[in-house]
């Protein structure tokens, strides 16, 4: 059996030699460095980062909360508003049929004074025609009967009960349904 060669001591790159060790404080020094004096500043910005991001988050919800509120304060206002255009609506529907109704009255009491006018009118006129036909009448009449008797009717008494008999005579005669 061979014997395992040796290799010498300052080749084993197993075995710390003197660099190794200064090596070795160099970075014990670096770590020692870095943890206290560069990786709390860090750590510090970093928490305050976070509770940045944090207090934004809470910020946000709460806004989102607000927003959801407010969402729902005008959705009711909305409806609040519907409501009332809707009574505003069935209020002045109701008004314009009060409006109608009372202009149909007045429109009816108008046709029915002008028909009252126009009926008064006409009896008014036809008392007139009538007192005009029996002067008309009577003159005639009495200008006839003094032909026919031969005798002057001159006398206005005598000439108002003659032309009075004759239109009673005719109004006697008349049928039931006549004037009058």
């Amino acid at each position: 059996m061979t014997k395992p060669q040796m290799i010498p001591l300052e080749s084993n790159f197993l075995v710390p030699n003197g660099t190794f060790f200064v090596e070795l404080i160099a970075f014990a020094i670096m770590f020692f460095i870095l943890a206290k004096y560069i990786v709390p500043p860090i750590n510090r910005a970093m928490t305050a980062r976070q509770e940045a991001i944090r207090q934004q988050f809470a910020e946000l919800d709460q806004a989102k909360e607000e927003a959801n509120s407010a969402k729902d304060e005008f959705q009711s206002q909305i409806a609040e508003a519907r409501q009332e255009a809707a009574r505003i609506r069935e209020q002045a529907r109701e008004q314009g049929a009060a409006i109608i109704a009372e202009m149909r009255e007045q429109a009816q009491a108008e046709a029915a004074r002008i028909v009252e006018h126009g009926k008064t009118q006409i009896d008014a006129e036809r008392q007139q025609a009538v007192a005009s036909l029996r002067a008309e009448v009577g003159g005639l009449a009495t200008e006839l009967a003094g032909r026919i008797v031969g005798e002057s009717l001159e006398d206005e008494a005598r000439q108002s009960r003659v032309v009075d008999r004759f239109l009673e005579d005719l109004n006697d005669k008349a049928p039931a349904g006549g004037s009058h």
